[in-house]
């Protein structure tokens, strides 16, 4: 068999199987901009992503909930990462996407600057989170990785969407 015709040949790069040793080791993220720093979510959480599109405000919510968007019949409420990390409140444009994710079965929408690529590395590669910045905010991410010297902070979706405060536990709710 010529290396041409060969499905494992270093030019071909199949989607690897979920239970294969090819995938083993391995993640893919979705790394995006929130002013000059990148973060990234797990590409098997992410199910699209929007151009900014207004979103309807609800009364009582906690500041970093920016709304509700309707999307295909479905209300998904939008998290303002910026204020979420306590950075201030986003001034929304239309550059401005929404990223939306599923996790434990609920659709959220992470209001960011930018999406900015797929990056994919060794699980090996990430680092654990200094414990000198876990009190502001640093409980939201599972992980550090650099590629490219560049630093992208990984997001813990659940951490993210806890809220440990029972009275805006509803707005995350399926």
């Amino acid at each position: 068999m010529s290396r041409a015709s060969d499905p494992s040949a270093d030019s071909i790069r199949p989607s690897p199987d979920p239970g294969s040793d090819a995938s083993a080791g391995r993640s893919e993220f979705i790394s995006f901009a929130i002013g000059q720093e990148q973060y990234g979510v797990d590409i098997m959480s992410v199910r699209e992503i929007k151009e900014w599109s207004n979103v309807t405000r609800l009364p009582k919510q906690p500041d970093y909930v920016s709304g509700v968007l309707n999307l295909r019949g479905v209300m998904v409420p939008v998290i303002d990462l910026r204020c979420r990390f306590g950075a201030g409140l986003t001034e929304c444009t239309p550059t401005h996407i929404i990223i939306v994710v599923q996790i434990d079965g609920r659709q959220v929408g992470l209001l960011a600057d930018r999406v900015l690529d797929i990056v994919s590395f060794e699980t090996s590669r990430i680092q654990p989170v200094p414990r000198a910045s876990q009190a502001s905010g640093a409980t939201f991410l599972s992980g550090l990785v650099t590629l490219e010297g560049t630093m992208i902070a990984l997001i813990d979706l659940r951490n993210l969407l806890a809220l440990g405060d029972a009275d805006h536990s509803d707005v995350l709710a399926a």
